[in-house]
Formats: structure tokens, C-alpha cells, sequence
């Protein structure tokens, strides 16, 4: 068995890239302000704090997140046919006695989504495996990589990642880097799924208002292999100029350095 140096997870990949963008995504919301909130240096500061945080594990709360984790969940259950214990989830009756929308509560939060947007989804993944995990090692001039995370739904044929958003525009999640990792990972574990699909939920004002886009991006191995292990060495760079802040070494295989 060879010998791994980093471990890695594919929403980390997501963090570190968020960082490196810090500049021109700053330019995008700030860049035209005579006033901004922070300054430039300040947000990229921010961003190398936040993904800091992330690599040490310390916790957060996110709406968003807690969001798009129940509604996942109830798509979950309804390709499965199962119920949960992740969370409490009942019905939303309308005057007719008919169910108009599944209520999830979660965190001390409470979502409510509507029962047709919950099983269009879910129609759509018939005959998935949700939350199937997958890992690979990734060799790098610095030492092995193990790659890893959950795919959200596998198909025969395709993986799909649910996004849940309040507003979307064309390839939002092109900088992700879940549709270099999990293909490569199923790759190294045998199969050859390449397709890779974001199917995209955004959220209206309104409890019947939504919509749904797909983004859809294909992995070629000997194009997307080296970018994602250029991306993997850049983050080790990052992670031993700023070993002294890490407090969570299961960055680092077995725990240690």
C-alpha cells in the first residue's frame, strides 16, 4: 500500500480556489465602490482565515448550508424510499387535506419545500446510490494525495451534485473542483464515469417559486488529471507555508506530521 502525505476532501479544493480567487471576486462585488466594506488586502485576509478554519475543522453556522443538507436529505429519502434520523421531517397540508410541501426541521432551523420540487428531483435519480463514498490516491511531486468525499447521487452513467442557490448564472460552479475529483476517483476505482453533472435548485422569495438548471461538465484524465494535481500542490504549498496555524493535522495522514 503506498505511502499517503495529505488527505484531502473535494469541498476543500473548493475552499482553497475561493481563496485564490479572493482577488478578482473582490474586484466582481467591491472593485467599483468608492467605499468598500473591506479593502482588498482585508478580503483576502478573510478568505485565508475561512479556509484556515475549514482545514482545522472549526464548526459554523451556515442557513444556506443547513438548507441545502435537508433538502438533500428529503431527496435523499424519497429515491430510497426511507425515512430520516437526521432530521424531523412532516407534511404540509393544504385546505384540501392534500400535502403541498415537506417541512424539514434541522439545526433549531425549519425549511419548507415544496412536495413537487422534492419529487421532480427525485424522479430525476431514480435508481441512484446517494451519498456514495469514493477515494483515490493522487501522486504529487510533494507525496500521495488520498482524495475523497460523497457523491450526492451516482447514476450508471453520470455523477450528480444537488446546489442549492438564491440565485444562479451561467457555470457558476465552474471553479469547483468536485468534477475533477470524483470522476477521477471513480476512474482510479475502476469505473468510467466521466460525465458530471451540478443539478442546480434556486430558491424564489416564495414557497412555489423555484427553479432548476443543470451544469453539466465532462472529466477528460489526461487534461484534468494534471490540473488537479497542480491544484492538490499548490494547497500543500499553502498548507506548509502556514503549518503553524493548523491545529487539525488530519490534513495530514494519521493525524500527525
Amino acid at each position: 500500500m503506498c505511502d499517503i502525505a495529505y488527505n484531502f476532501y473535494a469541498t476543500l479544493l473548493d475552499s482553497f480556489q475561493s481563496y485564490l480567487d479572493s482577488d478578482t471576486t473582490w474586484e466582481k462585488f467591491w472593485g467599483g465602490s468608492p467605499d468598500p466594506k473591506l479593502s482588498i488586502t482585508e478580503y483576502a485576509e478573510q478568505c485565508k482565515q475561512e479556509l484556515i478554519d475549514r482545514i482545522n475543522r472549526v464548526p459554523f453556522d451556515s442557513e444556506a448550508a443547513d438548507r441545502g443538507t435537508a433538502y438533500n436529505e428529503i431527496v435523499d429519502c424519497l429515491i430510497e424510499n426511507r425515512n430520516t434520523d437526521k432530521m424531523k421531517v412532516s407534511k404540509v397540508m393544504n385546505e384540501n387535506n392534500l400535502v403541498v410541501a415537506l417541512k424539514a426541521e434541522y439545526k433549531e432551523r425549519e425549511f419548507v419545500f415544496p412536495i413537487e420540487m422534492c419529487r421532480d428531483m427525485a424522479e430525476c435519480f431514480k435508481g441512484a446510490i446517494p451519498q456514495y463514498y469514493c477515494e483515490a490516491v493522487l501522486p504529487t511531486k510533494y507525496g500521495n494525495v488520498k482524495l475523497y468525499g460523497y457523491i450526492d447521487e451516482l447514476m450508471p452513467t453520470k455523477i450528480h451534485d444537488i446546489k442549492t442557490t438564491g440565485s444562479y448564472s451561467a457555470f457558476k460552479f465552474r471553479r469547483h473542483w468536485q468534477h475533477y475529483v470524483y470522476p477521477y476517483c471513480l476512474q482510479q476505482m475502476g469505473s468510467d464515469v466521466t460525465s458530471f453533472e451540478y443539478d442546480v435548485v434556486v430558491f424564489g422569495k416564495s414557497l412555489d417559486k423555484y427553479d432548476f438548471f443543470a451544469e453539466c461538465y465532462n472529466f477528460i484524465p489526461h487534461i484534468h488529471t494534471p490540473q488537479l494535481t497542480e491544484h492538490c500542490e499548490r494547497l500543500i504549498e499553502f498548507i506548509n507555508a502556514n503549518r503553524e496555524l493548523i491545529t487539525d493535522k488530519k490534513i495530514f495522514n494519521n493525524g500527525t506530521e
